[in-house]
């Protein structure tokens, strides 16, 4: 564990240790408050029927990301050929170590140094003699469903682009058009932060989805939707509120902090009144109901007692209301009255001053006092001259003289320094008003987790609402999904007409689907739709389909298109091949695998081997083969019958109707075999020439049929004229009085070269 985790992650770590039950737990020393209380309480549990897991904390920057790569590539495994480079070593691991996940890299690599110290199975070896490490291998909890960066990449479920506005352009990232950028409609950061997460943690906790989807499903009713929005409205106006208990904390709370605590508190209190109005039933208006406590409004009647909103954003800084304080109050009201009275003074003071001085005034500086301000005279040139019998100088600023009198001394002592007094006073019961806040800092807490999940699942409401989704059903007995004229929930969206389909894997029948078909039929589509719905179910939302039925599914593996490396220096094939590999020694029974096109990235004939061997391990493996879709357009693979005929391959394809010239597509899944690509047809819409459509045909045509391929004669006829007309030219050129010219040379370099070329 190289860092604390948040609040959120908490009961998923007490889970994790729960079920892996550790004999030892190797975090970073630099932990925050909230994580050592929990190692504390950890290790103290004597609740627990095994031995308590030993605590060990290591410097923070053995869990340094460079540092842990480092160290993962420098290991000496058995399982690695010796003579790898650096980078073949980096592809051979990732497929093992997910190596985009920085978490997952800090700790091996802190929990790599701790084994080195340990000198685990080697104590007795001389210290040359590493720590041997016979491989890696990948657990994940029973409740979660594994996910790669690969697939939330492909299937669009988050997708990062540049913020268009001029003053971001180096750090500023908006989201763009994803799975996660349609959904997400909170109105609150927080339910935002934890939408997020519940994305990056899908779940096999069948509890925990019907939880979510009972809430969705509630809005979803037509009666409940004006309370949608009022508790949406609601929702807008909860904020930060850790960050200022942070700062009470630290006493530096700021003049709005406490507007925008206020109103939080408020707003929690409106929703725990709707709440209380909602059927009990439901688990999350319960939990609102409950434990949105009294604490809550007696936060808000303190703060609305006590803070004078408009003041303290005025002058920036703590104010308070009258009749809070009586001395206070005394001291605002001397101070309200000061400028009539100082005028007074100011006049009383002229008429004892040297006529040639034309006026002056009383002013009050807080932590000086008061002083007597005239204006600098002409004949005021020196510092000397500044000096004025009966008045103590103190400085000169704005061509003002400053001074002290007998007057303005009597006004010091008899008012003192106002300013500072009020100030101090308000800051000490700010102090005492954030004591009681703090005391009852546990129901805020509560309230962002409550009114994040409450602003996750209206979201989710608002757009199963906009977009026609309908409810999932799970069935643990069922290993697959079954969905009934499923969509795109993206594609939906820019198209102008989308064909729904219907998808089922469940059972021992049909666990691979070879999908066949024409380019731009929507084969790639039909892919990440199967993918998306499964995984919106999974994470607790309703699904674009008619019906969904989700068994149970562990994980979610593609290969559907990729990036080059630049920074690694791998090819396009090279990444497709480990993508494969992560979903070859990763995959159970309960997985998906979407395989979109492997193998085109290199030799026909090779890659068509590597997916019909990928294909036939998989098939080996009989009833504990994963769910497979993969989409094709090497039609060899049916035509060479390269796959076991039996119950576990099942063909498909997207129909399309060749209409004379034109091909029609009905983006339509059926059973069946494609009998061609139909590229030219998605060539000619690309706007290639016409020629070069025919000639392509034509090639096709005769490596089909076996036959030779010959060059076109007119095409031949014109390249023989190019080349003649060039060696004309060039003889022409040629001096034939030079004596210095070698006519054997010309002959030997140039005419018979061209010679073959020409004939």
């Amino acid at each position: 564990m190289p860092d604390a985790p948040d609040h959120e992650s908490f009961e998923l770590l007490q889970r994790v240790l729960d079920e892996i039950n550790p004999r030892s737990i190797v975090t970073s020393a630099k932990q925050d408050e909230n994580m050592t209380r929990f190692l504390g309480k950890l290790a103290s549990q004597e609740h627990r029927e095994l031995k308590r897991p030993e605590i060990i904390f290591l410097p923070s920057v053995d869990f340094g990301l460079e540092i842990s790569k480092q160290r993962l590539l420098s290991g000496n495994y058995a399982f690695t050929p010796d003579s790898m480079t650096t980078t073949e070593k980096i592809l051979f691991l990732s497929s093992i170590i997910p190596f985009d996940c920085l978490l997952t890299v800090r700790a091996l690599g802190g929990l790599l140094k701790f084994l080195g110290r340990r000198r685990i199975g080697v104590e007795l070896e001389d210290y040359n003699v590493s720590v041997p490490i016979l491989g890696f291998k990948k657990f994940v909890l029973t409740h979660l469903v594994s996910i790669d960066q690969d697939t939330y990449s492909v299937l669009q479920i988050f997708k990062s682009e540049a913020h268009p506005s001029v003053y971001k352009v180096t750090s500023g990232l908006k989201e763009g058009l994803s799975l996660f950028g349609i959904l997400n409609r909170c109105r609150c950061k927080w339910g935002e932060k934890l939408l997020r997460l519940w994305f990056t943690r899908p779940t096999q906790d069948l509890g925990e989805l019907n939880s979510r989807l009972d809430v969705i499903q509630f809005f979803l009713l037509p009666q409940n939707l004006d309370m949608a929005q009022i508790l949406h409205r609601l929702l807008g106006h909860i904020k930060n509120v850790p960050l200022i208990l942070k700062r009470m904390k630290l006493s530096h709370t700021k003049a709005s902090d406490w507007q925008v605590l206020y109103k939080t508190v408020y707003s929690a209190l409106g929703l725990r009144d709707a709440c209380r109005s909602l059927p009990q039933s439901i688990q999350l208006f319960q939990d609102i109901a409950q434990e949105f406590s009294d604490d809550l409004h007696h936060i808000a009647s303190l703060i609305g007692k006590v803070v004078d909103f408009e003041g303290s954003l005025a002058e920036n800084r703590f104010t308070v209301l009258p009749n809070i304080d009586p001395d206070i109050d005394e001291k605002k009201r001397r101070l309200m009255g000061l400028p009539s009275f100082l005028t007074e003074v100011a006049r009383k003071e002229l008429e004892n001053l040297d006529s040639r001085i034309p006026s002056c005034s009383v002013i009050y500086i807080p932590l000086i006092g008061f002083l007597l301000s005239i204006p600098r005279l002409p004949s005021m040139a020196e510092a000397s001259d500044f000096e004025i019998e009966g008045l103590d100088f103190m400085f000169l600023s704005e061509e003002k003289l400053h001074y002290r009198s007998a007057r303005t001394k009597e006004l010091d002592a008899l008012l003192g320094d106002l300013h500072c007094d009020i100030r101090d006073q308000e800051t000490l019961l700010m102090y005492q008003l954030q004591c009681q806040v703090l005391a009852r800092a546990a129901v805020l807490t509560r309230v962002l987790d409550l009114a994040a999940r409450l602003d996750v699942l209206l979201a989710l409401a608002s757009a199963a609402r906009d977009y026609g989704y309908s409810r999932p059903r799970y069935s643990p007995q069922l290993i697959g999904v079954r969905i009934q004229n499923g969509r795109h929930p993206l594609m939906e969206l820019c198209a102008r007409t989308f064909v729904p389909n219907s998808a089922e894997c469940g059972g021992d029948r049909g666990r691979v689907k070879v999908i066949t078909g024409p380019n731009s039929s929507g084969k790639s589509i039909y892919l990440k739709q199967v993918g998306l719905i499964t995984f919106m179910a999974l994470v607790g939302s309703f699904v674009p389909a008619e019906e969904a039925e989700i068994g149970a599914v562990d994980a979610i593996f593609t290969r559907i298109h990729s990036c080059d490396s630049i920074s690694l220096g791998l090819s396009t094939f090279m990444i497709d091949l480990n993508q494969v590999a992560k979903a070859v020694n990763n995959a159970t029974k309960q997985s998906l695998v979407l395989i979109d096109e492997f193998g085109k990235g290199t030799n026909t004939v090779d890659g068509l081997a590597l997916l019909a061997a990928v294909l036939r391990h998989w098939l080996a493996l009989g009833p504990t083969c994963p769910h497979i879709f993969v989409a094709t357009n090497f039609l060899s693979l049916v035509q060479l019958q390269l796959l076991p005929q039996g119950p576990l391959v099942q063909y498909l394809t997207m129909e399309a109707c060749e209409d004379g010239d034109d091909l029609v597509f009905f983006y339509q899944v059926c059973e069946g075999i494609a009998k061609a690509s139909h590229a030219s047809h998605t060539a000619a819409q690309a706007g290639l020439p016409d020629q070069l459509l025919t000639r392509g045909k034509e090639v096709s045509d005769l490596i089909r049929s076996g036959k030779p391929i010959k060059p076109v004669k007119e095409l031949l006829k014109e390249k023989q004229m190019e080349n003649c007309q060039t060696l004309v030219d060039k003889f022409l050129k040629l001096d034939l009085e030079d004596p210095n010219l070698d006519l054997d040379l010309f002959m030997s370099q140039e005419v018979l070269p061209a010679a073959t070329a020409i004939l």
